[in-house]
């Protein structure tokens, strides 16, 4: 579609175009941003909400702060592309989250304007901190750190250790908080905003201060009594006492959508004098300006490409289910006949399809906010109790756990089983997102149980078997989206014998085992070495740990080749069966041993398709890999 009117827009290539604007103009040029906002994501598909939520937040602090001198950090990266539109990137806007295009995300390599890289949540803080203290140790004490967190980011514990640490240092910070679903919110109007300018302002800190140093003049009781009663007051005024307990001087609610309220804070606090740093709180509203997005249940979150005037999104043909509606159709069947499970999500109820749980079994699925950390011991703490608790959560999203999956679940041999969401390669969101290393960092830990589904019904199976295992650690790995659509997907699924893999080809030359998703690249690979005269076994490993040793090894034994293959970095299920093989002796026999893992190096967003191309695990690379090891890449070439 065509682009929207945009005059005042056309005009600001960076955001020091935009300093001479008036406040008039500025609320025009927001205007503009939203509606070029709207236009792009149609386009491209992605995080719309949150962007259009802090188009008015974006304006007013590039137009009020010297960026990127002063250092603008965004939370997660959600809501950058308006940020994104007015830093440099508009004329490559629209290949947003495109192979070769700008990333979803903020991402250093791609603009100054992106001073720290994000995808994970509650990171800004703490990157803000750090880069104020820098300035104060450069003497660059004029320079400013503005973090941007929303609500949702301010669940996660490491949000409040930075401002703990933040408020004990008194470095110049700015964190401005994104609320947009608070309950804390009070009514924000027109004395909210008097109140906040007031509060912001240098006569009003320059009284505080001046009292809070009188007060240390008096005996104790006075003083004590002193700061209660300032507290007090502040709390009554705006709420905040939270964050003034933790050292930063809070200064709001105020309305994050109007710039008459906005402005003339955010100057406040750019010239303030005050030593420590400041929280502004704006309350927003996800998917502002847009109709469509303001009155959807989900605040159009992530979309797809859709039409404008309608709102309504492109959908993909109907196709098998996905790997995420069939892990929750699984665990419900089996918690139909086991009152013991229960499922724990951190702030992913739809993405994991946990939703589905939580409507038909309330009582036991919990979400714990973007708290990783917490939800891993928290699931262990239930699995004391003899409860059999399922924690869904993304293979990236895990390792932000891992101290907790190491000391509070595998150390103590809890039946916690972890359900690994989007593992390998994801498409649209990149490397940031990517589930490539959970088989490498789960692998090396005694007592796990670790699988890969080839297919959703084998997914099925492996959730009926890991509800019976209830004297270890275990975990499954699937991937994102839809699944091969084989067979219909029984009603619940069947137990698997414990560390036994599965035979689906017989050959005598080369032996293929796949280790998750790639079991159909492997089956395509054989039927093309098939056609140069190369019979092909090809095996399903379905286990990691434990290994299936007497699969590996008859392997090994009858077949000139054996080449392994996952969705996993190095040192993952590969490593795993070349530290078997080394052992056994069956590497000294002259076998042919050839792991095809993900590359050493971090893969942008492209299609699954192409990222795997750039992966080299798709059929081609297996025929070429199974060739070169038997040196016959003529054949390949004569192919």
């Amino acid at each position: 579609m065509d682009r929207p009117n945009t005059p005042l827009l056309d005009r600001v290539r960076i955001p020091a175009d935009m300093k001479n604007f008036s406040a008039d103009q500025l609320k025009q040029l927001a205007d503009e941003l939203r509606a070029e906002t709207i236009s792009t994501v149609s386009v491209t598909g992605g995080h719309l909400g949150s962007s259009l939520g802090v188009v008015e937040l974006t304006v007013a602090i590039h137009a009020t702060f010297d960026t990127p001198r002063d250092r603008l950090i965004w939370d997660v990266g959600h809501q950058c592309y308006p940020h994104k539109i007015i830093t440099g990137r508009r004329d490559r806007i629209r290949t947003l989250r495109q192979g070769g295009g700008l990333s979803g995300f903020t991402k250093r390599s791609e603009s100054e304007y992106d001073p720290f890289g994000a995808a994970h949540s509650s990171t800004s803080i703490s990157a803000g901190l750090g880069m104020a203290v820098a300035a104060d140790l450069k003497g660059e004490a004029d320079r400013h750190c503005i973090a941007v967190i929303g609500d949702g980011s301010m669940s996660a514990g490491m949000a409040y250790e930075a401002m703990n640490n933040a408020g004990a240092l008194k470095s110049k910070l700015i964190v401005i908080l994104n609320d947009n679903d608070m309950s804390i919110a009070p009514p924000v109007g027109a004395m909210s905003a008097y109140l906040s300018r007031t509060i912001s302002s240098r006569p009003f800190m320059s009284i505080r201060d001046f009292m809070a140093k009188m007060a240390k003049n008096f005996p104790g009781p006075i003083e004590r009594a002193a700061k209660r009663a300032d507290e007090y007051a502040r709390g009554l005024l705006t709420g905040g006492t939270l964050f003034e307990e933790l050292g930063f001087y809070y200064v709001g609610p105020v309305d994050g959508h109007n710039l008459d309220h906005l402005l003339p804070v955010l100057r406040n606090l750019r010239d303030s004098q005050h030593e420590g740093p400041f929280l502004l709180h704006a309350v927003t509203q996800k998917g502002k300006g847009y109709a469509p997005a303001e009155s959807s249940g989900d605040k159009y979150h992530g979309v797809q490409k859709f039409n404008v005037l309608t709102g309504e999104q492109q959908k993909a043909p109907p196709g098998p289910p996905t790997y995420q509606k069939v892990f929750a159709a699984s665990l419900i069947a089996e918690a139909e006949h086991d009152d013991r499970i229960v499922a724990v999500n951190a702030a992913m109820p739809s993405g994991t399809s946990l939703d589905m749980f939580a409507k038909k079994f309330p009582d036991r699925c919990f979400d714990v906010g973007i708290a990783e950390q917490h939800a891993v011991t928290f699931a262990a703490g239930m699995a004391t109790e003899g409860m059999k608790p399922f924690c869904a959560i993304y293979s990236t999203f895990l390792q932000r756990g891992y101290d907790q999956v190491v000391h509070d679940v595998a150390l103590q041999g809890l039946p916690v089983r972890f359900a690994m969401d989007r593992a390998g390669l994801v498409g649209a969101d990149g490397a940031t997102h990517a589930g490539s290393f959970d088989i490498a960092y789960l692998g090396c830990l005694p007592g796990m149980v670790l699988m890969a589904s080839a297919c959703e019904n084998e997914l099925n199976d492996m959730i009926a078997t890991m509800a019976g295992i209830d004297d270890a650690p275990s975990a499954v790995r699937y991937p994102r989206g839809e699944g091969f659509g084989l067979a219909p997907v029984a009603a619940r699924g069947t137990p698997m014998q414990i560390g036994k893999g599965r035979v689906l080809r017989e050959g005598s030359k080369i032996a293929i085992l796949s280790y998750g998703a790639r079991l159909q690249e492997c089956l395509k690979a054989a039927d093309e070495l098939a056609t140069m005269g190369l019979s092909c076994t090809v095996a399903d490993a379905r286990f990691a740990k434990p290994l299936d040793t007497q699969l590996v090894e008859q392997l090994a034994r009858h077949h000139e080749v054996l080449i392994t293959i996952e969705e996993g970095s190095l040192n993952g299920f590969g490593g795993l069966v070349m530290h078997h093989l080394a052992h056994a002796g069956l590497l000294d026999r002259g076998l042919r041993f050839r792991p095809m893992t993900l590359p050493d190096i971090y893969i942008d967003h492209e299609s699954p398709k192409k990222q795997y191309d750039t992966a080299r695990l798709n059929a081609p690379h297996v025929v070429e890999t199974a060739l070169v090891a038997l040196g016959q890449e003529a054949l390949k070439a004569r192919a």
